[in-house]
């Protein structure tokens, strides 16, 4: 078995960040995290949380601990399996968690 080289590890490592977010936090996906939840396709902010609700996915979803390891597992699964493969899929995560990143940045200045 053969350890990624540290550019490797940076690249699989903004792709793991980046994939985090878009699971756990990104918009887009809103409704099919509320599918996983419980909360149902028609659920919006404020209203009431329906008794079916999965409150222990969600922690687990939005868990950088929980979510992101195992999102980081599976990019790392995936670089023992393809390595090249797998590095040049990281790339554009790679750069969209770079251009977020520079984003907040300058939000913040």
């Amino acid at each position: 078995m053969r350890i990624p080289d540290w550019w490797e590890v940076l690249l699989l490592g903004a792709a793991a960040w980046r994939t985090f977010q878009l699971l756990a936090l990104d918009k887009i996906l809103d409704r099919p995290r509320r599918y996983v939840t419980g909360l149902g396709w028609s659920w919006r902010e404020g209203q009431r949380v329906p008794a079916g609700y999965h409150s222990g996915m969600a922690e687990f979803i939005e868990c950088p601990y929980c979510l992101g390891a195992w999102v980081a597992l599976g990019w790392w699964g995936a670089w023992l399996m393809w390595p090249h493969g797998t590095v040049v899929a990281s790339v554009p995560f790679a750069l969209s968690a770079v251009v977020i990143g520079l984003a907040q940045v300058i939000a913040s200045e």
